[in-house]
């Protein structure tokens, strides 16, 4: 059974602003840094720390750029880990999968998530890109009871869906 983690797969989270102060805010793509993934032959189970997230640049039209401060993504690490994600309170995210249907470019995974002390079950498409194989979900925060990030009297704020996308090699 292959086990995926930091040293051999990707797992990333991607945030989008809005709000009348917008124009001076970042969308973001994060980094986790402490997960696991094992697979076998019909199902899959993931496990993420919250504590783990690490802003890695903001975005701009899906491009990196480098307009972040070391000391700014240290704030947006605190403000997302203690505030939003309340990790000291919720300190796993978790994935198990019931279903796992091969397709002829991947599979439909059918799964439990559960994220900030909620159960949800999601279905999940897994594509064949190159020698990886990848997965990507937009989740609604608000559907997990987490209350999307806030500043400046609500006009600046990230929207309340944002993308899980996961990269894991062929085995």
């Amino acid at each position: 059974m292959p086990i995926f983690g930091p040293n051999n797969a990707q797992c990333r989270v991607f945030t989008r602003k809005e709000g009348l102060l917008s124009a001076i805010a970042h969308d973001l793509e994060i980094d986790v840094t402490d997960f696991s993934i094992e697979v076998d032959v019909d199902s899959i189970r993931m496990q993420c720390n919250p504590n783990s997230l690490r802003v890695m640049h903001a975005m701009k039209d899906g491009q990196p750029l480098d307009a972040l401060s070391e000391k700014d993504k240290l704030e947006i690490q605190g403000n997302i880990v203690k505030d939003v994600l309340e990790a000291s309170k919720y300190p796993e995210v978790s994935f198990v999968s019931s279903g796992v249907i091969r397709t002829p470019d991947g599979a439909h995974v059918t799964g439990m998530l559960s994220l900030h002390g909620v159960d949800k079950s999601i279905d999940v498409d897994v594509h064949t890109q190159g020698t990886a194989y990848l997965a990507e979900i937009s989740l609604h925060q608000p559907d997990f009871g987490i209350k999307p990030y806030s500043a400046m009297l609500g006009t600046l704020k990230v929207r309340p869906d944002l993308v899980v996308r996961v990269t894991v090699p062929t085995w």
